[in-house]
């Protein structure tokens, strides 16, 4: 079967995970038959789906009339044989467990339409195992989204044993059609990518707990800040639920042996029903609400530790050819938020040190889950997971921006969408080295600026990386005089800037925006400085260039209320110069970009130069201008200029 073939598409199970992959099927245009075992089941699923697409609507993330022709899409069922009827492709999200899985697919076949696709979303079990109790075990693959489907990025297509290559590529289309980003896990192994790195690591922060050797403040701590996670090891156990995390590693236990044994005090857990916020208390207690957890409580021997663990996963699964590091990095960074791949945040402690570290907990405990992966030494031995050595590709420099050069325009990504785009020191780094490269470029004539995705241009400041440097004011100061030159240069440089705003562009993506010439901004987008509601202030020019463009009166209100605004009221206060709809914005935001590359950049450097130099002393302004003035009048420019103007054609300036 084609892509181009794949209309309707089946979804077994209206539960929390059912009903989002459906909305994203019937999102994409699919046709889509949701089914579940109880009619009550299947109106609660078919609500949450009439739910959703209201708030996205509500959001502008949609409009209504592609809320309802989502919702006109779903047609819902409790017998099997008719939710099957007509279906190119099945994904089953029943319970997780091999039995009621097996019993699924032993009525599937009977009714799922011969050249149908089948597809499950266990984010664990044996694909191939799965596979041969079908009558089609190369046309049957894992299919595993996050949840909530709707937000969540990644979509793992794991290969059974028996799976065809035509199969995987369907699939990994049809992730793509749902605007997925979908990541190839090569060999059906337990946990996959995402869970045989994060369930492991769950466990190690609990046996740490269990010796003795920190507590859960401590490791919680650890993890978020010192480590840059999204949450702590025991926050996210309770958020997932404790017993989700354990029945993952039980399994892994029993296929992969004794290292994967889960710790006690999971079992505890599990036991008592304190499975974590849906029962109300966990690792903590959610009686009063939302649990802190503690800054500058972290320890550097647990997080070596915790390194070290995910460090051996991470090679487990690149030595026995699962993932590569690529594929691995990018599916934890989209499917559990982290800042960094698993992989990179290795390589930048040492593997040598990591390696290091597990020999020496398993000479001390003799615990099978410390004994170093062979090929975790041999890639220590080599300079990394991704290798040593000066990189010879240019576009290595960057990791956590896109950089590129189209025809006159150089293109800057923020692509962090896993993180919103936030803007670390990491970031701070290539920005400044992206806009030295592009400004040294003589055929790149402006700069467009973006953030990818389309939820944030960016969102602002990675609060959990400036945590980690802890409450010293003299990091905060040096951050701050960071940002303040890194968007400096931005600003100063002698092209033209444009920045393409779509979704948040808070905080300090806000302040990166200010540093543009201007400013294009999808309907969707939500603009403002909430640095004052984190007890912060704008630390990145914020207060002195927002001024600049909007007039001091609107700059102290924006900064002082910590408001949000829509993109059409800051088009009102002047800081957007135009409002486009949210599909047009790339289009016109390169349109612009390509309108300024062919002007006359001499006289568009002098300016920039001009009104730079005026904000200050209107003196040195009209003088910069005189100069500038001055010089464009010996350049092969201004010829070309008057010569096309004469014969009413258009110019073709090149800056000489």
């Amino acid at each position: 079967m084609r892509l181009e073939d794949v209309q309707r598409i089946a979804v077994l199970g209206a539960g929390n995970m059912g009903h989002g992959i459906a909305e994203v099927a019937a999102l994409a245009g699919y046709e889509v038959a949701l089914r579940d075992i109880e009619e009550e089941f299947v109106r609660d699923g078919y609500e949450q789906i009439e739910w959703s697409l209201g708030k996205l609507a509500e959001k502008d993330r949609i409009d209504d009339a592609e809320a309802e022709a989502a919702l006109d899409r779903v047609e819902t069922f409790v017998d099997l044989a008719d939710s099957l009827s007509d279906a190119d492709v099945v994904i089953e999200v029943v319970p997780e467990r091999m039995a009621v899985k097996k019993d699924v697919y032993d009525e599937v076949v009977e009714h799922a339409p011969e050249e149908a696709v089948l597809a499950t979303n266990t984010s664990s079990l044996s694909i191939t195992e799965l596979s041969e109790v079908t009558d089609r075990p190369e046309r049957f693959c894992g299919m595993h989204f996050f949840n909530p489907p709707v937000r969540m990025q990644l979509v793992e297509v794991i290969s059974g044993a028996h799976t065809d290559e035509e199969t995987l590529e369907l699939i990994e289309g049809l992730a793509e059609e749902m605007d997925k980003t979908p990541v190839r896990v090569r060999k059906d192994s337990p946990g996959f990518i995402v869970n045989r790195v994060l369930v492991p690591l769950m466990n190690e922060a609990a046996w740490i707990v269990e010796a003795g050797d920190a507590t859960i403040e401590t490791v919680d701590s650890t993890t978020k800040y010192d480590m840059g996670l999204p949450m702590g090891s025991f926050e996210l156990a309770d958020q997932v639920g404790i017993d989700v995390g354990y029945h993952v590693l039980e399994y892994m236990h029993e296929v992969l042996g004794e290292a994967y044994r889960p710790c006690p005090l999971l079992v505890e857990k599990v036991e008592d029903g304190t499975l974590g916020k849906k029962t109300g208390s966990g690792f903590y207690d959610y009686e009063d609400g939302r649990v802190e957890i503690p800054t500058g409580e972290g320890d550097e021997d647990v997080r070596r530790r915790l390194l070290a663990v995910m460090a051996n996963e991470v090679a487990g699964l690149i030595g026995n050819d699962v993932a590569d590091a690529e594929a691995i990095d990018r599916a934890v960074m989209l499917g559990a938020g982290f800042p960094d791949g698993p992989a990179k945040l290795a390589d930048e402690e040492g593997l040598d040190a990591l390696v290091e570290t597990l020999d020496a907990l398993h000479e001390e405990t003799g615990e099978e889950r410390y004994e170093a992966a062979e090929y975790l030494r041999a890639a220590a031995a080599e300079g990394g997971f991704r290798g040593g050595g000066e990189a010879d590709d240019d576009a290595a420099e960057f990791e956590v921006l896109n950089v590129a050069v189209d025809g006159r325009v150089g293109r800057v990504e923020i692509d962090r969408p896993h993180r919103m785009n936030t803007i670390s020191d990491e970031v701070l780094d290539e920005l400044a080295a992206a806009i030295d490269r592009l400004d040294a470029d003589d055929d790149v004539r402006a700069i467009l600026l973006s953030g990818a995705g389309d939820r944030a241009f960016s969102a602002g400041a990675d609060v959990q990386s400036m945590a980690a440097g802890g409450a010293d004011p003299i990091h905060a100061v040096e951050l701050s005089r960071q940002g303040q030159e890194t968007f400096g240069k931005l600003e100063a440089s002698d092209k033209p800037v444009v920045a393409a705003i779509d979704g948040y562009c808070l905080g300090g993506g806000m302040e990166l925006a200010t540093a543009a010439d201007l400013r294009v901004a999808s309907e969707r987008s939500e603009l403002g400085q909430p640095e004052l509601n984190l007890g912060l202030l704008p630390g990145w020019g914020g207060t002195q260039r927002l001024a600049r463009i909007v007039g001091e009166g609107r700059a102290k209100e924006i900064i002082l209320t910590a408001e949000r605004y829509d993109a059409e009221t800051m088009s009102d206060y002047g800081f957007v110069n135009e409002v486009v709809e949210n599909d047009e914005l790339d289009d016109r935001a390169r349109e612009l970009a390509e309108q300024l590359a062919g002007g006359p950049p001499i006289a568009q450097k002098y300016t920039k130069r001009a009104i730079h130099a005026g904000r200050t002393d209107a003196d040195a302004g009209l003088e910069v201008e005189s100069m500038g003035f001055g010089h464009v009048m010996n350049t092969d420019d201004l010829m070309e200029g008057i010569t096309a103007f004469m014969g009413d054609g258009e110019p073709e300036f090149e800056g000489k």
